[in-house]
């Protein structure tokens, strides 16, 4: 495995613990800096909406830059925004230290995506991107428990220290291990590294990308897939509570039972990707919405619960590799198409919580998210099959070699 996607893997950790440590660490910050229960949840939301919006404007305006200077570039802006969390004396310092991390974040993972499968054989393109997420996933199992732990012992500032320390780490591994050319733009690859130089793309370039039909539907299977996860996901806690009979302090130990089915699920899915991508996307679909329909219907089992909420995340997450893949190649290798993929499925996070809580809301019990969740997913299902069909019509080759992958031999040479 190259070094460089370990490098990028270490970035997406750290950039995955700022996201989802917060949640653990909500009541001892808001106590800290006097804000109520509301105010205090904007560190959440807040993030969410900067990454939806961030993750195409940053990608814009850096689309001409060479891509390597621009990821380490991003991280050094992921260790600015903690710094200032650490640091912040007040409220609005901390919230604005939340934006400053995320404006990283969806433009790490486009930009980082691209690079990583050139780093790699073609055929190895779908597990690079998932080796990249790896990270992201080991970060959603580890990241409530470690800032919960850390803030306990140590006091809320000194999770974002260590995840500082971690962004500073991961600036220096990308510097180091990536490769200059796996990120170069507008400029040929090395002799005999069997790279074919893809077009240069300026802003309007990039925005004709999207006059492609099967960019738009996949990303909104993306968005479609994600939003009917977090829908269920968002409510979690109260299901397992209010209708399986567990305790509050079981939690935290079936969303690591949760987290790792994301492990797990990316994992698999990036390999099956590179096998045949279509096919892991639809069954990937097919699969978690099926498991959320199960576990509305079992949810008052506690041994079906832990195995379906595993089963939630292994489906809810192998369909990401794939899901990027899928968007750069039909784009042409753009930039900004594998930004708008990260961007689509946090708008998905946001459509899936709001009806999952608009059906709480309206009297149909603490399972209604899970239902709903699944009729999202099997819409998201219906477009999918739709643009595989469209895309088998458009026959063999239709998505040329845009230089998207590099011989390893050639790496290894560098």
């Amino acid at each position: 495995m190259p070094a460089g996607l370990v490098a990028l893997a270490l970035g997406s950790f750290g950039i995955g613990l700022t996201e989802f440590v917060i949640a653990g660490l909500l009541p001892q910050v808001g106590r800290s800096l006097s804000v109520s229960e509301a105010a205090a949840g904007w560190l959440i939301s807040g993030y969410a909406l900067t990454v939806a919006v961030g993750a195409m404007v940053v990608t814009a305006a850096t689309a001409a830059l060479p891509r390597k200077p621009v990821l380490v570039g991003l991280v050094a802006l992921f260790v600015v925004g903690n710094l200032l969390s650490a640091v912040a004396p007040n409220y609005p310092v901390m919230l604005g230290g939340r934006v400053v991390a995320a404006l990283c974040h969806g433009s790490f993972f486009g930009l980082g995506s691209l690079v990583a499968r050139r780093m790699v054989a073609p055929e190895r393109a779908s597990r690079a991107v998932a080796v990249m997420f790896a990270g992201l996933t080991v970060a959603n199992v580890l990241g409530v428990p470690f800032g919960a732990l850390v803030g306990e012992r140590w006091g809320w500032r000194a999770t974002f220290w260590a995840i500082t320390c971690i962004g500073v780490v991961a600036a220096v591994a990308i510097a180091v291990f990536v490769p200059g050319w796996a990120g170069a733009v507008n400029r040929r690859p090395p002799p005999g590294s069997g790279t074919v130089t893809g077009r240069t793309d300026g802003l309007r370039g990039q925005l004709r990308a999207f006059r492609s039909g099967q960019v738009w539907l996949t990303l909104a299977a993306t968005a479609l897939g994600y939003g009917g996860m977090f829908g269920a996901f968002s409510y979690l806690a109260y299901t397992f509570t209010e209708v399986t009979g567990f305790s509050s302090t079981d939690v935290a130990w079936l969303l690591v039972v949760y987290g790792s089915g994301l492990v797990i699920g990316n994992v698999a899915g990036g390999r099956a990707a590179d096998r045949n991508r279509d096919l892991t996307l639809i069954v990937s679909l097919a699969g978690l919405g099926a498991t959320l329909a199960a576990f509305g219907l079992l949810a008052a089992s506690p041994v079906a619960s832990v195995v379906l909420v595993f089963l939630t995340g292994v489906f809810g997450f192998a369909s990401v590799p794939g899901m990027i893949t899928r968007v750069t190649d039909h784009a042409h290798g753009v930039p900004l198409a594998a930004s708008a993929n990260v961007s689509a499925s946090n708008v998905g996070n946001a459509l899936g919580a709001w009806l999952g809580g608009l059906a709480i809301s309206t009297g149909l019990g603490y399972t209604a998210p899970l239902y709903v969740g699944a009729v999202i997913v099997l819409t998201g299902l219906a477009v999918m099959t739709v643009a595989a069909r469209r895309s088998d019509r458009s026959g063999p080759g239709s998505v040329p070699d845009l230089g998207l992958a590099q011989d390893p031999a050639s790496a290894d040479r560098r």
